[in-house]
């Protein structure tokens, strides 16, 4: 693993603040973690965000107390399957950045019909009320790294063979992902949603002529995640939290799945700068680092912080990817800009801010597995 992330790319040819000053950007998922660093960078730099969000996916006092999340003109309560609210809050932006989705992939794979309902249909909503605007500059997609699988054709038609050509794979050299590399190969209910996004937001703006990008975002991680009941996401909340509560780290599979950990604050830069950037109309770009991190060398990182936690090996859950990292480099030409935190750094932020937060550990992982 680098401790080092790759060279700077060359300045931006252009400016947020000049961009974004006086504009209405409308971001849906605007309570979310990455929703609301948005909607506060947005804030900062002169816009007028609307945070259009269910508020459901975490309990309220997630929201209000480590989030930060306001009842207030920016804040909208509706859902992106509304249609006409769509309709009315899209007509009356500048941009929309659509990260709005049942993003859990265990989540998504326990109910198929719900990911469908939330990243299917809403999509098609919000992308509907894009199309038929005539004030939107651009729309932002929000998109996943997990549509690339695990960048490896199968073998054949046995689960066995496949399984045992896509190791091998890894034994040899973590997997790079292109965005032009090939077709997409999604290996969960959630991916399959994105890759669906994305298709659709290329037809129907694409159609109309509506200037829109796709950010596919690689592993995100940072301070102020929390982790979710019942799900695997979100490997650094996850790892941080079972340690600072003396917990033992589950090692699925033993850890060998390979991830590019992209801090929060770095995913809101790029996602702004895919909203204004000139190159970045209509195009589709990598959101990560560039470096490849090992699950057991986030535990590592993780346990660095907290000797004495030990490691558990478990099976590995459906639809969880053995992964790769990106290829930077069209990142980097159309937003003129690269990543700043590597893990290392990030790791040791959200160690920190766990420990100043203890409201960010839920009551329900205080009693986990105590007797594993």
């Amino acid at each position: 693993m680098s401790a080092r992330l790759p060279s700077s790319a060359p300045a931006g040819r252009y400016d947020l603040k000049k961009g974004f000053a006086g504009t209405t950007v409308l971001v849906t998922g605007g309570g979310g973690l990455i929703g609301s660093r948005i909607v506060s960078r947005l804030r900062q730099l002169g816009s007028r965000p609307i945070a259009l969000c269910t508020l459901d996916a975490y309990p309220a006092e997630v929201y209000r107390n480590i989030f930060g999340m306001q009842e207030g003109p920016e804040l909208v309560l509706g859902d992106v399957t509304d249609a006409p609210l769509m309709r009315r809050l899209v007509s009356d932006c500048d941009y929309v950045i659509h990260a709005a989705a049942l993003a859990d992939v265990a989540a998504c794979t326990r109910t198929p019909g719900a990911a469908i309902t939330a990243n299917i249909l809403g999509t098609q909503s919000v992308l509907s009320a894009a199309a038929a605007s005539e004030r939107l500059r651009r729309l932002t997609f929000v998109s996943s790294a997990s549509v690339y699988g695990n960048g490896a054709e199968p073998a054949s038609a046995d689960s066995r063979a496949h399984k045992a050509a896509l190791e091998s794979v890894f034994d040899r050299l973590p997997v790079r992902f292109r965005e032009d590399a090939g077709p997409l190969d999604p290996v969960s209910v959630y991916a399959n949603t994105k890759a669906w996004g994305e298709a659709q937001t290329r037809v129907l703006l694409g159609d109309v002529g509506t200037s829109y990008s796709v950010v596919r975002y690689f592993s995100v991680y940072g301070e102020p995640q929390v982790v979710k009941q019942n799900s695997h996401s979100w490997v650094v909340a996850w790892f941080s939290s079972r340690a600072a509560l003396g917990l033992p780290l589950h090692l699925h599979g033993g850890g060998h799945q390979i991830r590019d950990l992209v801090h929060v604050a770095d995913i809101t830069e790029a996602t702004l700068r895919s909203l204004i950037a000139p190159d970045a109309h209509n195009a589709t770009v990598n959101v990560g680092t560039g470096v490849h991190t090992s699950i057991r060398e986030v535990a590592d990182l993780v346990l660095s912080h907290f000797p004495g936690v030990r490691l558990m090996e478990t099976p590995m859950p459906p639809g969880d990817p053995l992964g790769g990292y990106a290829c930077t480099r069209r990142m980097e030409q159309v937003l003129g800009w690269r990543p700043t935190i590597t893990i290392a750094e990030g790791v040791d932020r959200y160690v920190r801010w766990l420990q100043q937060t203890p409201a960010a550990l839920p009551d329900w992982l205080r009693t986990a597995d105590r007797a594993s």
